[in-house]
C-alpha cells in the first residue's frame, strides 16, 4: 500500500464549470479529458470531480436520482471510463464524490418505494413538525407529504430527502454503488456531508438559539452520531479489498478540530478536510492559531483555502497580493492539499445579478444569503470568454484566462506550476519570527509569509516568491 495520498495535491473539477467539449455552455466528462495535459503539466497528483450522476440539478448534482450513470448533460459511462483511463496514462488519479446523506426526490428509491425502508420518515399525526430541526439553507428541515400523510427529513432542500442509515437496506445499496465506482477504476470518494449520515434515532428537538455558522453542524443534534463511525469502518475494509491504495475523503465540518479526530482513526476515513483556514481572515495571529490546533488535534491534515462552497480568497482577502502569499503557505504545509479550479488562475468572487442566480441557498433565503454561484463561474481558458457559459464570465477574465497566464512570468498560474514543481517536504517547524510574520522549515527550505509591512530575513537562496515585494518566499537555507 503506497499512502499515495498522504501528500498529494488533489485538484477540484466542478464538472459543470471546468471545460465544455460541446459548446453547449457546460462543462463535461470529455472537456476533462481533453484538459488533462493542462492539468499534468500544473503538477496536480489526483483530481476529484463533483457530482456528474443523472440529476434534476435541484442542487447542481447533489440531488442524486441515479447513482451508478452518468447525467446526458455531462456525458455517458463510457465517456466517464475514458476518462479514468486517460487519466491514469497521465499519471493523474481520479476520485468521485459520493453523497450518502440524500437522494435527490426525483430518486426511484423515493417516488416509487416504500420510503420508511430507506429515507427518515415521520407519520403525520400533527400538523406540526416531528422536532424543531431547521434545514441547512432555512425554513424546517421537514417537509409534509399530504398524499402519503408523512413527513420526511431534509437537512437541505426539500428536493434532497434524507437517506436512514439506521436501515440495512441503505448500507447494503451503497456498498453496491461503491463497488460499481471501484470496479470502474476510480481511485476513491469524497464523502458529502460525511458527518451526517446518521440521525438521532429519537428525532430528539435541538437546543435553540441555533447559533449563526455558516459551515458548522456544531448545534445539530441529528448528526455525528456513533454508529457513524460503522459505517466508515465498513467502507474501509472495502476500500482495502482494491489493492489498498483507494482513499476516503470525509468532507466533516465541525469549528473544532478535536471532533473530526474521531472519524481519522486508522481503520475509518483516510483524509478529513480541514476548513479552519477557510474560516480565518488575513492575519497571521489566526492563521498560525489555526494551523497549530489542526496539527495538534488531528494524525494527518487537509487543507483547504477554497472550494465549491466558499468565497474565493482573492475577494477574501482582499487582493492578489495576499492570494499569491497565500498559495505559498498553503503548499508548503504538511500534508495533503486541495486546489479548487480557477485558484491556481487567481479568479475572484463574482458578483452576479439576483435573476441570474441559480444556487437554492439565495433561494430558499429569500435572498438573505447570495449562495455559492459567485465561484462556480465557469473557467476561463481562452481570451475569447464563452458567450453562453451557463454562469457568465467577467470581461476582465480575459486576461485571467489560462492563455493568457501561459508561460507569462509572473501569472498566477506559472507562481502555481512552481511552487507544485518545488513543492517541499520533510518535518514541519516553525521558525521564530516578527508579529505580522509566519516563517517555518521544510527539510532545507524555509517558508516566510509577510502579513505587514515588517520584513523577515532568512540566510540563504530565494528559490520562490510570490510577487516582487516578496509577500511570501521559499528560502532554500545555506
Amino acid at each position: 500500500m503506497s499512502e499515495w495520498w498522504r501528500d498529494a495535491v488533489f485538484y477540484q473539477v466542478y464538472v459543470r464549470s471546468f471545460a465544455d467539449s460541446d459548446g453547449d455552455g457546460v462543462g463535461d466528462l470529455p472537456g476533462i479529458r481533453e484538459r488533462l495535459p493542462y492539468l499534468q503539466e500544473l503538477g496536480v497528483d489526483a483530481i476529484w470531480l463533483t457530482p456528474f450522476y443523472p440529476s434534476p440539478q435541484a442542487d447542481h448534482g447533489y440531488d442524486v436520482a441515479d447513482y451508478v450513470g452518468v447525467d446526458p448533460r455531462f456525458g455517458t459511462l463510457d465517456d466517464f471510463d475514458d476518462l479514468i483511463a486517460a487519466a491514469h496514462d497521465a499519471g493523474i488519479r481520479v476520485i468521485v464524490d459520493i453523497v450518502p446523506n440524500h437522494t435527490s426526490s426525483q430518486h426511484s428509491w423515493f417516488t416509487d418505494g416504500d420510503r420508511a425502508s430507506r429515507y427518515v420518515t415521520v407519520p403525520a399525526t400533527s400538523p406540526q413538525p416531528p422536532n424543531n430541526w431547521p434545514s441547512n439553507w432555512g425554513g424546517s428541515a421537514w417537509t409534509l407529504d399530504e398524499a402519503r400523510g408523512e413527513w420526511y427529513l431534509h437537512l437541505f432542500a426539500p428536493e434532497q430527502p434524507d437517506l436512514d442509515w439506521h436501515r440495512q437496506r441503505v448500507r447494503d445499496d451503497f456498498e453496491e454503488i461503491l463497488r460499481f465506482w471501484l470496479d470502474r477504476g476510480v481511485d476513491g470518494f469524497r464523502i458529502d456531508v460525511a458527518h451526517g449520515l446518521v440521525k438521532d434515532r429519537e428525532l430528539r428537538d435541538e437546543q435553540e438559539p441555533f447559533p449563526e455558522a455558516r459551515f458548522s453542524f456544531d448545534w445539530r443534534s441529528g448528526v455525528d452520531q456513533p454508529e457513524v463511525h460503522e459505517i466508515y469502518r465498513d467502507w474501509h475494509r472495502l476500500a482495502a479489498e482494491y489493492d489498498g491504495d483507494r482513499v476516503l475523503v470525509g468532507e466533516v465540518t465541525f469549528s473544532e478540530q478535536r471532533r473530526v479526530a474521531p472519524y481519522l482513526r486508522p481503520d475509518e476515513l483516510h483524509l478529513a478536510f480541514n476548513f479552519s483556514l477557510v474560516f480565518q481572515p488575513w492575519d497571521a495571529a489566526r492563521i498560525r492559531a489555526s494551523i497549530d490546533e489542526s496539527l495538534a488535534a488531528l494524525p494527518i491534515v487537509t487543507w483547504v483555502l477554497e472550494n465549491h462552497d466558499v468565497t474565493r480568497i482573492v475577494t477574501r482577502y482582499e487582493g492578489e497580493r495576499q492570494a499569491r502569499a497565500a498559495a505559498l503557505l498553503l503548499l508548503a504545509l504538511p500534508g495533503p492539499v486541495f486546489v479548487y479550479q480557477g485558484q491556481e488562475l487567481g479568479l475572484e468572487e463574482v458578483g452576479l445579478p439576483d435573476e441570474l442566480r441559480e444556487d437554492p441557498v439565495f433561494h430558499r433565503s429569500g435572498g438573505k444569503r447570495k449562495g455559492r454561484d459567485g465561484c462556480r463561474v465557469p473557467l476561463p481558458w481562452t481570451r475569447a470568454l464563452q458567450p453562453n457559459a451557463w454562469l457568465p464570465q467577467p470581461a476582465a477574465w480575459s486576461e485571467k484566462s489560462v492563455e493568457a497566464q501561459q508561460g507569462r512570468d509572473g501569472s498566477f498560474l506559472e507562481l502555481y506550476r512552481r511552487a507544485l514543481a518545488l513543492r517541499p517536504g520533510g518535518p514541519f517547524a516553525w521558525r521564530e519570527s516578527p508579529g505580522g510574520v509566519l516563517a517555518f522549515d521544510r527539510d532545507e527550505l524555509t517558508c516566510v509569509v509577510h502579513f505587514g509591512e515588517e520584513r523577515m530575513h532568512v540566510d540563504g537562496e530565494v528559490v520562490l516568491a510570490s510577487d516582487d515585494q516578496q509577500t511570501a518566499v521559499w528560502v532554500r537555507r545555506r
